[in-house]
């Protein structure tokens, strides 16, 4: 008897327009695609565009997830170790840093405070190993504003040279920098930019006819779903990422980047859900998504965010093996394989401003909604 998807599907409506103007939803079970639609508008003022199938999201953060995949491949290759300082492949990353408050990129003109008894502390970045990066125990600020420097060159400098805002290991705190210095040491390690290294490590192999890098100054010729008016910029976002720091590096980097479709990033979630075939090795999956690292309610893996029990949090409806991420534009991936289920959502939710309790509730309803309309409860 074929699912019942219809309260998906109204959650959906009842999000567009109001939270986003532009959506994509895949839901796979064992493989099998269960739920695949498009909804909204490219131009949700004169609606002459309708989205499609094959029209492109930012990724934002589930960027992160391509870039951790093809390291993992150079880790298997035995380029490089999980366990290895980050400084052996970028000598740049090294030496006695200090640890301060860091700019909060929520919130212009504000800083994050760091805890009064370490700031008087350095820490030295040569303890940083790449494990550190990918759960996010670094001890790095969780983001800097790269995008004010004159050049992608600078803005690199910048990454390799930053402060740190805790001790090595000492926080789990989610940090946008230690996947740009992951992405700079994938370009290290293979010699090829990351734009071409995640293709031929992750894309190729899977498949990904629609995941790639724009530029920044391309030729814009794909189906873009747009995204924020940006204050910094002064237009529309369209065919360029919307993140500052991914512009300021030229469009491609570590942490965000990437556009997709649902359709293409269910393939890389249903990978995860083959226990890695045909790109990784059972045993790095089965590594990357084990507990690494706790703060809280959050708990992570290895470029993964695993189940919460916070009730609120968008992967909780999901069983406690599942692990995703999500990304600041709206987008996100989820992988339960209690279920066999992968479910990839596009949104372009920050065509409406950056406000996130939409998004947040929204990720939770329709993630209840798609459980329960699959019988999988």
């Amino acid at each position: 008897m074929p699912h019942d998807f219809s309260a998906v599907d109204a959650v959906i409506r009842a999000a567009l327009e109001r939270v986003f103007p532009a959506a994509q939803v895949v839901v796979l079970r064992a493989g099998q695609r269960q739920f695949a639609a498009a909804y909204g508008w490219l131009d949700p003022e004169t609606r002459l565009r309708p989205v499609t199938t094959d029209t492109l999201f930012d990724l934002a953060s589930v960027t992160k997830l391509f870039t951790v995949t093809a390291f993992m491949a150079l880790v298997e290759a035995g380029r490089v170790g999980l366990d290895q300082p980050v400084q052996t492949v970028l000598s740049e990353f090294s030496g006695l840093r200090p640890i301060q408050p860091y700019e909060d990129p929520l919130a212009p003109g504000q800083w994050v405070k760091v805890d009064a008894e370490t700031i008087a502390g350095t820490v030295d970045a040569g303890a940083v190993t790449f494990r550190h990066l990918l759960a996010h125990t670094s001890g790095l600020p969780a983001w800097r504003p790269l995008y004010r420097e004159p050049s992608p060159d600078a803005a690199r400098r910048m990454a390799l040279g930053t402060f740190f805002s805790y001790p090595v290991g000492s926080r789990t705190v989610y940090s946008d920098i230690g996947l740009i210095l992951l992405g700079l040491s994938i370009e290290q390690l293979t010699g090829l930019t990351l734009e071409r290294a995640i293709a031929r490590l992750v894309s190729e192999p899977l498949g990904l006819q629609h995941t790639r890098f724009l530029p920044v100054g391309g030729t814009v010729t794909v189906q873009a779903a747009p995204t924020e008016e940006c204050r910094w910029r002064g237009w529309r976002i369209v065919g360029e990422v919307h993140d500052e720091n991914a512009a300021g590096l030229g469009g491609v980097a570590g942490h965000a980047g990437l556009f997709s479709t649902a359709g293409d990033v269910a393939r890389l979630g249903q990978m995860y859900l083959d226990r890695g075939r045909p790109v990784l090795q059972p045993a790095t999956v089965e590594e990357m998504t084990r507990l690494q690292a706790q703060d809280g309610d959050v708990r992570r893996g290895l470029g993964f965010a695993l189940w919460s029990p916070d009730p609120e949090a968008s992967g909780h409806a999901f069983g406690p093996a599942a692990f995703g991420h999500t990304g600041f534009t709206g987008t996100s991936l989820w992988i339960d394989p209690s279920r066999e289920l992968v479910v990839a959502v596009m949104t372009n939710r920050v065509y409406y401003g950056r406000d996130a309790a939409g998004i947040l509730a929204f990720r939770v309803d329709l993630h209840r909604a798609i459980v329960e309309a699959a019988d999988l409860r």
